[in-house]
């Protein structure tokens, strides 16, 4: 069993795409996160150290998203599924990596991707 802890709307700013304009320019990608662990020891404790401190989490990944220019969004929403399953409390996460501002000749109001990653047991 997990509980689920959502962080969702997290503005970033990064070079990510596979055009040179989107490289050299930027710009916003939105961030949203579902973190699957057990809360109970926390409820119980009232310990910040008992869950996992979101504060922190959110710095880990806006960096990530800011750093090291990538062409595709599935690339960065792994590199952010990596990120959030550093924190040992973490059993799963969903990331949706929403591109806005995408290159596309239309009308839209989002592009985006969503993965869910489980933690993989260590022999």
């Amino acid at each position: 069993m997990s509980d689920e802890l959502a962080i969702t709307g997290l503005e970033c700013f990064g070079h990510h795409g596979v055009f040179d304009f989107e490289r050299r320019d930027g710009q916003v990608f939105v961030i949203d996160l579902v973190l699957g662990l057990d809360t109970r020891p926390a409820a119980a404790s009232d310990d910040l150290h008992e869950t996992v401190h979101y504060g922190t989490l959110v710095e880990a990944v806006k960096a990530a998203v800011e750093r090291d220019p990538v062409d595709l969004i599935e690339t960065l929403a792994q590199r952010v599924a990596n990120v959030c399953l550093l924190e040992h409390r973490v059993e799963w996460v969903r990331v949706t990596v929403h591109k806005p501002d995408a290159p596309i000749d239309a009308t839209f109001s989002d592009v985006a991707l969503t993965i869910t990653r489980k933690r993989t047991l260590q022999p």
